[in-house]
């Protein structure tokens, strides 16, 4: 390249360096899809469109959430997986992600892998609740009673691979208990055989069992998650009662394509933290019965990597396979 070719090349670099940064400070400038795995008026779609919202109008376009449910929300996840990172493509990550990618042989998306990490947006944690006629008022009278009966006490969930499932098996594990597993077609089949008795116990999203227990049709031991929740402040935790580091909340996330811009990623963050923060989604999370959770990428990061790690040994100790 001779001197005149130098001097054109580092003058057009000069004048494109503007263009480019102007457009990166443009994002976004076109309305931005947020696909959701599961059907409308779940927790992760009522936490998606309250933040999608509140993100929307702080950073001037549209957040449109699109439910695209199936195989355990894997069919969304790939799409966002394989979509062009430039920020325009989101995906609302949950538990069951991280479950579907620790079974052996898997060929769901992986989020430790697949998908990068922007933010936390909510958790449910699940609660432990037990039918009236089960003689245990706490979890060590729990754990005495299924002691003294191996196998002589069921616990339903929403199906296999599930987090109320996991929860179920973590419990077993961590308490050397031995319970039978009943697992329904969603939670709706499960709660309602609890509260009939054809099941003694159930680990479910606290917004689907705490009416029940405030009615008296059913008690609550517990929350799953580490830190207490503000739907029932007054329910201590399993770690809080010994099983250390036992967490199994229902949580979910915003994450992009491998490879979305750092500073996309920065403004969706910060756009999402901003509306976790305002009154309109802390109504309608309260409502909901989900905790507000933010996070930074590297510690959403981190996040996924010990639930993948946690759901693995849980699959492998008991022989689970993948429906």
């Amino acid at each position: 390249m001779d001197r005149r070719q130098l001097i054109g090349w580092a003058a057009l670099m000069l004048g494109a360096g503007p263009r480019i940064a102007a457009a990166q400070a443009a994002y976004p400038s076109a309305p931005v899809k947020v696909l959701v795995g599961f059907p409308p008026g779940t927790a992760a779609d009522v936490a998606a469109r309250a933040v999608s919202e509140g993100m929307g109008r702080r950073l001037g376009q549209p957040f449109v959430v699109e439910n695209r449910a199936g195989a355990g929300s894997n069919i969304a996840a790939k799409a966002v997986a394989s979509a062009p990172p430039d920020g325009y493509t989101l995906f609302v990550v949950t538990i069951a992600n991280t479950i579907n990618a620790a079974f052996p042989n898997s060929t769901a998306v992986d989020p430790t892998k697949d998908l990068m990490p922007v933010t936390m947006i909510g958790s449910v944690p699940n609660v432990l609740v037990a039918h009236p006629s089960l003689e245990v008022n706490t979890v060590a009278d729990l754990i005495k009673l299924a002691k003294a009966k191996p196998g002589g006490l069921s616990f339903g969930s929403s199906g296999v691979g599930t987090s109320p499932h996991l929860s179920g098996e973590l419990f077993s594990m961590m308490t050397g208990v031995k319970m039978i597993h009943v697992p329904y077609r969603g939670s709706t089949p499960a709660v309602t055989d609890l509260l009939g008795g054809q099941v003694q116990l159930m680990f479910s999203p606290a917004s689907s069992v705490l009416q029940h227990v405030r009615a008296g049709k059913l008690k609550a031991l517990a929350v799953t998650s580490l830190k207490r929740t503000a739907i029932a402040p007054d329910l201590p935790t399993l770690d809080e009662l010994g099983l250390k580091g036992f967490d199994t909340a229902v949580w979910m996330g915003l994450v992009a394509p491998n490879g979305t811009p750092p500073d996309v990623v920065a403004k969706l963050r910060t756009a999402a933290h901003a509306a976790l923060e305002s009154p309109e989604v802390d109504r309608i999370y309260k409502a909901q019965g989900i905790d507000a959770v933010t996070t930074s990428g590297e510690e959403f990061n981190q996040y996924l990597r010990s639930e993948a790690a946690r759901w693995s040994k849980v699959i492998q100790a008991t022989g689970m396979k993948a429906e």
